[in-house]
This record gives C-alpha cells, structure tokens and sequence, in this order.
C-alpha cells in the first residue's frame, strides 16, 4: 500500500493503521500524531482531553498571508464481519488492496478519518510546499459524540480558514452538515421463570450491510433490530414465545447489521415457529432485492438450562411495540434541496443486562426544529411504553455560507486543475465544522476529502485514484491561499 501515490499519504496512512485507535482509545495515537509533529521540529502540544495541534509556519513569501487550519479526528469506528477474529483495541488493521480501492480484510479500514489524518501529515512533512502558516488540529472521539471537538477552548487556533479533511466523495465540496442528539431509553424488569415444557432458540439476524447512521440513511438498507423485532412480534403474539434476551447493533452512528434473540417457546410449537423462521427470511430476501444481498435469519437450539430467565408479558410487550413504531430512516428531505435528507433518526443499539433494556437511537438534523420534533417524537414512544428516556451529546448543525471566500477560491482551483466544476454540497453527518464555529464565530469553513465507500461498516474502501486527485487539490488550494 505504500507504494501507491501520492507515496507520502500512503505511508502516512500505513502508520495510522497500525496504531489501535477505535473511539475511546487516545492516548497512543494521540501520542503517536504529537511525536510526529515534534519529529519534524514543529511546535506541538496536545490539550487536557488529548486534541493534537501541530504548528508550521509560512513557507518564504507567505508569511503575511492568513493562516490555515487543516482539521480531521483521530478516531475510527470498529466494526467487523461477524465471525472475523479481530481486537480493536490491540490489533492494527490488515489492509488489501483490491483494483482501484484498498479496504480492510473484514474490518473497518479507517479511511474514515484516517486519510484525511495523512494527507495533514503529510503537507506537514514536506518543505518544497507553498503555503501560509499552517496549524495542524486532530481531535479525539470523533465517532461517538464529538468529544474532541467539543473540548476546543476558544482562542487556541490562529488561522481564520479551515480546511476540514472528512468528507468521503471526492469532487464535492460542503459547506453545511446537520446536528445530533443521542436518545437513550431505558426499560427496567425482574425477570420471570420459564414456563414448563419450553424449549429455547437464538434467533439471529444477519448479512445486511449496515453502513453510515447519516450518509447512508436514505440508501432504504433493512435496520437488522427493526426486521427482527417485526419478527419476534408476530413469534410471541401467534406462536407463544418468549423473550429472555435481545442484543443487536453496537455504534450509536452505525445502522445495525445484526441483531439477536434468546426466545423460548412451547415444545410442541417448534416446528411451526422454525417454520416461521423460514416465511421471515424469506419476506426479508425479497422485501430488500437490489438493496440487501446476504439475508439470513436463522434459529439455534439453545439449552433450556442456560435460559435463565424471561421479560414479564407487560415488559415484553411494550418494548415490541416501541420497537415497532420507533421511526428509522429520513424523517424530512430538505425542500429546496430534494436530494438532501434534512431529519432523520437511526435505532442504532438495544442491549440487555439482568434487569434493563436500553435503546439507543441517533437522531440527526440541519434544523434544530426539527431535530426538537424527533426528540418528542421519540420521548412519546418510549414513556408510553414506560421505559425512561433521557438525551444527551447534542450538538449543533454547520449553516452554509453560500457566499464564502474559501467556497468561491477552491471553486476556481477545482476548474483550473481538473477541468469540471465541484458539486457544492451539506451532509446529512455530524461535521466538526458546526462545533468549532461555535466558539469561533466567523471561522471560514469548507469540508473535502477523497472517495470513501461504506463508512463505518467493514465494507469500508478508499478509491486509490481520488486520494491522489484529493491531495492534489489540497496542495494547490494551500498555495493559492
């Protein structure tokens, strides 16, 4: 892999996938990114909560030229095949390149942020580069609520243009992103005994693909907690299962993939309910054709001893019914951009331990009104239900600035350099952008990257050819700056 070009990138990005950094994990990669910086003789320093800034200055003739801030996370989001044998805490990533792309063997690759992450270090690195000062920010917990960014004090950045290295299509520029808001829900229970004479089942979902909770979310891909639920609803309310345990999904901002269920049901009802197993697989293949390929639902004998014990009906009930009106998917289209999701909401993760359930969504929006409307919405579903829900980890959309001078200059570079003119765009994520223009208000911002497909699920893949068109980009932007 580092062999391909622009070579400097790839081996930056080589020593990043070395380095465990799943969310949560700072201290050696932030570490790791400050000990780079001081290799090369830059100013570096890191923050209380592990945030990275390395300073360089302007190369001869640009020293009275504002600066630029080239910004990207640390972080990445762990995920795996089902059945791949992998610790994100102490494993680097396998990487594989395939054609015109490199991913990961059976991972996440990291792409996502990770080669914005090395073009940065890589213009750091080079001094036959034209360019204001410049001042490298990397920031930690990225994925899982924007932490980092959230921990930037007002007054430490200088430069008065950023340069956002997240986006994952290259050839398009944003200039807007939405917000979020984390929702979690919480059923309490005691556990009941088993009735007499049942038998027990894993019921697992499994193969659907995932992806990003915002980028992906308009893709119609099948939630793998939604579809087994739709399941269990009709396994409990015709058949006389039971539910013992549910666990499905594993990121807040990840669509679930797989799903499962530890359900008893009367021994003379098992084969109709395998039966049923079969009829909700085969409702799924075909519900999701040219959009899931690799639908399984499957039923596992699980001995009754292990088994021990059950939700009581009520609790049981309830949390099917939540499940099964709780919205996933786009909730609005932004009206004078149709193309663009304005609000949705992602039922991201339900796990269990031996007396609660807990639900967790993400809910998304570019306006604050309505990411408000979502939040009721689902407030309504689960105190019905009795469960407690609170909300937590909000943060703020980016509003675009159609009129800013970053957006008309690289604008013009794009033209000059490929010939075509970039698509101007907002993203239905979460971009650091709208955090760090909170504290510093007039912050001209604009957000690019290279091509990055299946963020956040081990499809993850970066096409080869739009790193090097993206690095070009980014070097002849900081030239004209």
């Amino acid at each position: 892999m580092i062999t391909l070009q622009p070579q400097q990138v790839w081996k930056c990005f080589h020593s990043l996938t070395q380095i465990p950094r799943p969310s949560g994990k700072r201290k050696e990669i932030a570490d790791f990114l400050a000990g780079y910086g001081r290799s090369l003789g830059l100013e570096t320093f890191q923050d209380e909560i592990g945030n990275v800034f390395i300073r360089k200055p302007a190369s001869p003739g640009y020293e009275d030229h504002p600066g630029v801030i080239l910004q990207g996370h640390m972080d990445m989001v762990p995920q795996k095949d089902s059945g791949k044998v992998f610790d994100f805490e102490k494993d680097p990533i396998e990487t594989l390149v395939d054609g015109g792309w490199v991913h990961a063997n059976g991972t996440t690759l990291g792409a996502d942020n990770g080669m914005g992450v090395a073009a940065a270090m890589a213009v750091l690195a080079d001094n036959t580069l034209e360019h204001p000062a410049l001042e490298a920010f990397f920031t930690v917990d990225e994925e899982t609520g924007m932490y980092g960014a959230e921990a930037l004090q007002a007054g430490v950045l200088q430069g008065k243009t950023l340069l956002n290295l997240d986006c994952e299509v290259e050839g398009e520029l944003y200039i807007g992103c939405a917000g979020g808001v984390d929702a979690t829900a919480v059923f309490h229970y005691e556990p009941v005994a088993v009735p007499e004479g049942d038998v027990a089942l894993q019921i697992t979902l499994s193969g659907l693909h995932g992806g990003h909770s915002g980028c992906d979310i308009h893709l119609q891909r099948a939630n793998a907690i939604k579809k087994l639920f739709e399941f269990l609803k009709e396994a409990v309310s015709e058949y006389e299962a039971r539910l013992a345990c549910v666990q499905g999904g594993s990121l807040r901002n990840a669509i679930p993939r797989e799903a499962t269920a530890l359900i008893t049901v009367p021994a003379e009802g098992k084969e109709e309910l395998l039966e049923l197993v079969d009829f909700y697989e085969d409702l799924f293949i075909k519900t999701y054709d040219g959009i899931e390929d690799n639908i399984h639902l499957t039923a596992t004998d699980v001995d009754i001893k292990d088994v021990k014990g059950l939700l009581p009906e009520d609790t049981q009930d309830f949390l099917i019914h939540a499940i099964t009106v709780c919205p996933h998917g786009v909730y609005r289209m932004i009206p004078e951009l149709p193309d663009v999701v304005e609000t949705s909401n992602c039922l991201s993760i339900i796990e269990q331990d031996e007396k609660t359930i807990t639900v967790i969504c993400l809910t998304r929006s570019s306006v604050e009104s309505r990411k408000e409307e979502m939040m009721e919405v689902l407030d309504s579903t689960f105190r019905m239900a009795g469960a407690d829900i609170t909300f937590s980890g909000s943060y703020p959309g980016w509003k675009p600035n159609t009129r800013s001078h970053i957006l008309d200059t690289m604008q013009a570079i794009y033209q000059q350099e490929f010939g075509t003119t970039p698509r101007v765009m907002t993203i239905h994520a979460g971009l650091e952008c709208g955090i760090i223009g909170k504290n510093y208000p007039g912050m001209d911002m604009i957000s690019f990257g290279p091509t990055i497909a299946h963020p956040h699920s081990p499809s993850e893949a970066v096409e080869i050819e739009s790193v090097a068109k993206f690095y070009h980009f980014l070097l002849a932007t900081l030239k004209a700056l």
